[in-house]
């Protein structure tokens, strides 16, 4: 994205849309249910879905530990919607202060806070088993493993939306994919979907710009088109095609960085991965001209200390992720503001120092490791079974193995008929939804 580019400044009405997939007329705010908002039912939709329920199996970064408690998908997640609720709240009071036509539109506080919070919970309901390794080994499987032989019968885009699997992408297509009888999946409103698209683009061309929305991608070719309706009614949409990224999602972005810097930190010195001397340094770093001195000192154990720090250190990042928003307001409204909100912290520092600590520690610890060697194995041999089978199938050519595989997949699960990319992406999309215990359990009978 070209910082020079975009002149006309996004309107706050139209990004706010209650539009749901199928809807005829526009809803307004007014005429909702005072007691239960439109954002609020997407907040319910997202926490009742199947998709959703599979995060508590699936790891965040660390694997289950036996000796104490790690954060999964789920626990993260909940705890990233919570942030973004606060965020989204101090936020819209201040916007509707500025603007306040808002309000006489029966615009609330609450109802920036619901659909941060919203999108903030669906933020990795995309992401594959096995920790940040579920996409590489999805993808890897389709430029190197026996995937790659599928490449000539791809668009060049099409290909890559394989090879780079994205959660992101992955994500947007679980809330917002139709099947039958079920049109528009989850129905969330535009506001929502557009704040949970962080990266509004599609897989190629490949980060064609240091803007943060240009970072990875948010959207596979089956939703493009798709996604492009809703970017056209949240005012997102250019002349020359391309997607400007809703406001919002910086919201949801800074809810995700705070927590992933603070919880995946945390997790380690609970395992004794981190020592408690760098971690209590290194968080009174980050809330020294906040901290209570007197009250630290009444902490006794490792744990109240810690979470003392972390509870603060939270606490700092989201008042000033608010503050920096409304600063840089114009500037996110036009599409031109390049970096995320952590990015422009007075704590990025800190916050860098914590992270690089974690990657030694943690992201690259022994326990770590191999569970992503175990993923690439188990997601390989499941894409092989599954993917082999369909494809036999619509050849007339299915093995009596083949047959049995087919058997254990999902009612669900649509095989396009002469559609290659669309069975390789759906197939790929369901291996994706597997919990961690599933695709072992799988592979284990499979193997």
């Amino acid at each position: 994205m070209n910082s020079l580019l975009y002149l006309s400044t996004m309107q706050w009405e139209q990004l706010l849309s209650l539009r749901r997939h199928g809807d005829n007329q526009k809803r307004l705010r007014v005429e909702q249910d005072p007691t239960r908002s439109g954002f609020e039912v997407d907040y319910d939709r997202i926490i009742f879905s199947a998709a959703f329920r599979n995060l508590q199996d699936k790891t965040q970064v660390i694997p289950f530990s036996k000796t104490d408690f790690v954060h999964t998908r789920l626990t993260h997640s909940l705890e990233v919607s919570v942030v973004g609720r606060s965020l989204g709240r101090m936020v819209g009071q201040q916007l509707l202060h500025k603007y306040p036509e808002l309000a006489t539109l029966g615009y609330t506080s609450n109802d920036f806070g619901a659909i941060v919070a919203a999108a903030s919970l669906a933020h990795d309901i995309g992401n594959p088993p096995f920790g940040h390794s579920g996409e590489q080994a999805i993808g890897d499987y389709f430029s190197n493993g026996n995937g790659a032989a599928f490449k000539d019968q791809l668009t060049t885009t099409q290909y890559h939306d394989l090879t780079h699997f994205e959660g992101n992408a992955n994500g947007l297509k679980i809330l917002m994919e139709s099947r039958p009888g079920i049109p528009g999946g989850l129905r969330l409103s535009y506001a929502t979907l557009g704040a949970f698209t962080k990266y509004p683009k599609a897989s190629l061309p490949h980060k064609p710009s240091k803007h943060v929305a240009d970072k990875k991608f948010g959207f596979f070719q089956a939703q493009q088109n798709d996604y492009t309706a809703v970017a056209s009614d949240l005012g997102l949409l250019q002349p020359k095609g391309t997607i400007l990224r809703h406001p919002l999602a910086y919201l949801v972005e800074a809810a995700d960085d705070i927590c992933y810097t603070l919880i995946d930190f945390e997790d380690g010195i609970n395992l004794g991965w981190i020592s408690e001397d760098y971690a209590l340094e290194y968080l009174i770093n980050l809330v020294k001209d906040n901290i209570n001195t007197k009250k630290y000192q009444t902490l006794t154990t490792k744990k109240d200390r810690l979470g003392y720090l972390r509870a603060l250190s939270i606490s700092t990042l989201i008042q000033e992720a608010a503050e920096l928003f409304m600063a840089h307001e114009a500037e996110i409204m036009s599409g031109n503001c390049t970096t995320s909100l952590t990015d422009k912290s007075k704590y990025s520092a800190q916050i860098n120092d914590i992270i690089s600590l974690s990657v030694r520690n943690i992201y690259q610890a022994q326990e770590v490791i191999e569970k992503e060697l175990k993923g690439y194995q188990v997601i390989h041999r499941l894409l092989d079974v599954f993917v082999g089978a369909a494809t036999r199938k619509q050849e007339n050519n299915a093995s009596a193995f083949d047959k049995l595989a087919l058997q254990c997949l999902p009612e669900t699960l649509v095989f396009p008929e002469k559609d290659t990319y669309g069975l390789l992406l759906n197939i790929s999309s369901y291996v994706a939804s597997l919990t961690d215990g599933k695709a072992l359990e799988w592979y284990q009978k499979m193997a």
